[in-house]
């Protein structure tokens, strides 16, 4: 036996195996269809008796295994159902011969067969036959589950036959001697007559009839003829069916102990009869029922006599092992044995024995293995470790066969197969595929294995032909595993990267799978990694200020005062990320970010913008290029807002070797920030304002004007609105700070008929407004007078249209006459500032543009 069956359990050795195959030509879907429905009848209950017969069902079974059906009984296919399409009349005799010869394949161990025939009809249709069922199609059959238990109380009969004829003791008749197919030829020769043959044929009689027993439901029945088949076996060193003997002891036992079954819930069965609760609905010990079939009488006899405890039982399969062990044919047993044992332990949660009969169960040699079969064995060995909770261990065999999958000796590599299996293995490793589980700052798992494991990712990805996946699986290794990677890794790893997105550029879409399993995008967040974002007020040339006298008007200070916990919690929330200044809708606007670049070559940066929400945004893309493992770097990201209302910046996006990445602030580690909300107010008109009188010699922002006592001068102001919004209203108002002396008459005066002719003013367009100045003081009684007033001086301000940015014309004299004396020549420095009308103060120089509003 070459084909060990990796889903064997303790419990098989109670089921009858049946097989179900298709004959002739038979659609694959429609087939399967019917074996599903053959298969749910999966255990019987005999009539007329308190037994179950329990059937396990196979579609393909080697035949060289059902040589080894007189060792062990469950290996024996005693039943064949054969499913085949037939539509005429003329096919059918041919149809009968084909099934005659697929039952002569099992023939020898066969105990009943069936065929179902689908889509014939007339007069051959009509013959009632046992072993034959016709169907008009494969819809409409609704019997298929009735033929079933009628062909699986059939099969029972002739079980129940075969068990009362091997287990009545022959005494004056020679016991045959059941041997497995590598034995035939030892036995040639050997003496017949001899107390050493007659043991070795009674003990390994007995632990047949044993087996039929199981399969019968005569469990105690079972228990005691494997007892007396251990006693002889070990007698005479009959080692390889004392094995066989024990683990029968083992798998009666362990069906006794564990009646919902071992092979998880995809084996689970109904505990049937073998519960304490049925004992009072059987039949008292030796009573035949009306059929003839006499009960299970375990409970009365008192099945606990000879039932191993469930420490005795991992025991006992350790001894069967050892056992088998001892004959190089036997591998495929032993291998069978190791895996029930470990589903045993598991159940009784003993982890560390269960790994210790894995270990034997990895070093079985069973010959030359197909690749195949390969795959499937550490398949199984990786699903039978996660049973025991080894999960690191799991995934290392997973990961075997996925190598497996594309070994050089393959002519047609599975790589489809592989990246599934090496899928399955990122939770035994510690590796999730979604870059928010590293964004904690903790690693978990072994950080070499993983990186190893995602460049096997990444290469079965690219062998798969599938690009994109290969660049998601990249980008992912670089930027979880930066801080393990090397210089020289770095380097290989990004060059690999830039390579696979010339082909496939990497975006932020999510990818799904085929079997269902979506990978989230990878941003680029530490590529480069930011530290601190400011949200940076606009020039003060532009800047909006709320007059306050305007806001007061046809408001009441007074407003009633209600203290509500929740709303004030929520408004301490809105505040702690509002920023206090104002960006103006139209304006360009600026947010500054640390940054540096951890990678031992200059990282080139392009298409880096900001990610915003709550009003239209234009962002105005900017490239960077950062040098070696560079300090912080002050990086300036801008934008225009194109409405009004609170915006919020949420992250940043960049394009990285080819990768697009949108980065939000939330998910960056350890950034500082002072808030990411600013408000964002309507567009303001712009004003430039210039006047006729020179600049100030060191103070580029002011002019100056000299005056005498008694002099006047005219000046002009010239207003251009250089913004997109028109200018509707202008008021002009004036303020003279305190002087030390009284002034006599209007300092300032001005007329501005002329300059409302002009308006609505216009983008582009400018207004000239003349303005007189005249300077009339009393210096009666003050000796340092024009000390002071070159101290302090005179201040004039006006009031245009409303302006959301301030400049203050300061003239000031820095240079006096040389050789006058200051008590007598003194003359009058003045200060001119201009004010805004509306709702904001403003600055202004010839050089700066204020706002104004409408």
């Amino acid at each position: 036996m070459s084909v060990p069956d990796y889903m064997q359990c303790a419990e098989d050795h109670q089921m009858v195996l049946v097989v179900v195959q298709p004959m002739g030509i038979v659609p694959e879907d429609q087939f399967f269809r019917i074996y599903k429905r053959i298969t749910s009848v999966s255990q019987v209950s005999i009539r007329d008796s308190q037994r179950i017969l329990f059937i396990r069902y196979r579609h393909h079974y080697p035949p060289e295994n059902n040589d080894w059906g007189d060792f062990q009984t469950h290996r024996k296919v005693v039943g064949l159902i054969s499913v085949t399409s037939c539509t005429t009349a003329k096919e059918w005799p041919q149809t009968s011969d084909r099934f005659h010869g697929q039952k002569e394949v099992f023939g020898s161990t066969l105990y009943d067969s069936r065929l179902l025939v689908f889509g014939l009809q007339g007069e051959v249709a009509e013959q009632q036959r046992t072993d034959v069922a016709f169907y008009p199609s494969y819809d409409d059959c609704p019997d298929v589950e009735k033929r079933v238990e009628d062909f699986v109380e059939s099969i029972f009969i002739v079980l129940e036959s075969k068990r009362l004829d091997r287990a009545t003791d022959k005494s004056g008749d020679k016991i045959q001697l059941l041997c497995v197919p590598f034995e035939k030829k030892d036995f040639v020769g050997l003496d017949t007559d001899s107390r050493h043959y007659k043991k070795r044929c009674q003990g390994r009689m007995r632990k047949h009839v044993g087996d039929l027993c199981l399969q019968a439901g005569m469990l105690q029945d079972a228990l005691v003829h494997y007892h007396m088949a251990v006693e002889l076996l070990r007698s005479v060193n009959d080692f390889l069916w004392l094995g066989a003997a024990l683990e029968g002891l083992c798998s009666a036992s362990v069906i006794f102990h564990y009646p919902g079954g071992t092979a998880g819930k995809s084996g689970a069965r109904k505990p049937g009869v073998s519960s304490a609760a049925d004992a009072g609905k059987r039949h008292r010990p030796g009573a035949l029922t009306t059929n003839g079939i006499s009960a299970d009488t375990s409970t009365e006899i008192g099945r606990a006599k000879n039932c191993l405890s469930q420490e005795d039982i991992i025991e006992k399969y350790k001894e069967a092992i050892s056992n088998y062990g001892k004959y190089k044919s036997a591998g495929v047993i032993e291998l069978e044995t190791c895996i029930k044992a470990v589903r045993v332990l598991a159940i009784q949660k003993r982890a560390m024995e269960a790994s210790e009969f894995l270990q034997n169960a990895v070093y079985i040699n069973l010959g030359q293995l197909s690749e195949e079969e390969k795959i499937q064995r550490y398949s199984v060995l990786s699903e039978l470790y996660e049973l025991i909770g080894f999960h690191r261990k799991s995934a290392f065999f997973k990961r075997v066969a996925a190598m497996q999958c594309v070994a050089p000796t393959i002519p047609e590599p599975g790589w489809k197969a592989c990246y599934k299996l090496l899928l399955e293995t990122l939770p035994g490793y510690s590796l999730s595929l979604d870059p928010k589980d590293f964004s904690k700052g903790t690693h978990r798992g072994w950080a070499a294995v993983q990186l190893r494991l995602l460049h096997e990712l990444v290469y079965a990805s690219r062998r798969m032909g599938n690009p994109g996946l290969s660049v998601r699986h990249l980008s992912f290794l670089l930027q979880t595993m930066l801080d393990f990677l090397s210089d020289q890794e770095k380097k290989e790893v990004t060059q690999s990267l830039e390579n696979y997105t010339s082909k496939c550029p990497g975006g932020m879409e999510v990818i799904s799978l085929p079997d269902g399993l979506k990978l989230p995008p990878v941003p680029f967040t530490k590529l480069p990694i930011v530290r601190s974002v400011s949200l940076l007020n606009l020039p003060v040339s532009l800047r909006p200020h709320k007059v306050k006298s305007l806001l007061g008007q046809g408001m009441s200070s007074a407003s009633p005062f209600i203290y509500s916990p929740i709303t004030m919690h929520s408004r301490g929330d809105e505040r702690s990320k509002k920023i206090d200044f104002q960006w103006v809708q139209g304006d360009v606007c600026e947010v500054q970010l640390m940054v540096y670049n951890p990678m031992p070559f200059e990282l080139r940066v392009e298409n880096m913008g900001l990610l915003t929400s709550g009003v239209d945004f234009e962002s105005l893309p900017a490239a960077l290029s950062l040098p070696a493992e560079s300090g912080l770097y002050p990086v300036t990201l801008v934008g225009v807002p194109r409405t009004a209302g609170n915006i919020t910046i949420n992250g940043y996006h960049t394009s990285v070797f080819g990768v697009s990445s949108d980065c939000l602030l939330e998910g960056l580690v350890g950034v500082k920030s002072s808030g990411c909300m600013v408000e964002v107010v309507p567009s303001l008109p712009r004003l430039q304002l210039c006047t006729s009188l020179p600049r100030f010699a060191h103070l580029s922002t002011s002019v100056s004007l000299q005056l005498f006592n008694g002099e006047t001068q005219q000046l002009t102001i010239t207003l251009e609105n250089i913004g997109t919004e028109m200018l509707n209203t202008l008021e002009l108002t004036s303020k003279t700070l305190s002087t030390k002396e009284k002034l006599f008459g209007e300092f300032l005066t001005w007329d501005l008929q002329d300059a409302l002719s002009h308006l609505p003013l216009k983008s582009g367009q400018s207004v000239s407004i003349p303005v007189n100045i005249s300077a009339k003081l009393d210096f009666s009684g003050q000796e340092n007078l024009l000390h002071d007033l070159n101290d302090d001086g005179i201040s004039v301000t006006g009031l245009p249209v409303s302006s959301p940015l301030r400049q203050v014309l300061k003239p000031r004299a820095e240079n006096k006459p040389v050789g006058t004396d200051a008590s007598k020549n003194e003359f009058n420095h003045v200060k001119v500032g201009i004010l805004s009308s509306r709702s904001v103060e403003l600055q202004d120089t010839s050089n700066a543009a204020g706002y104004i509003p409408s």
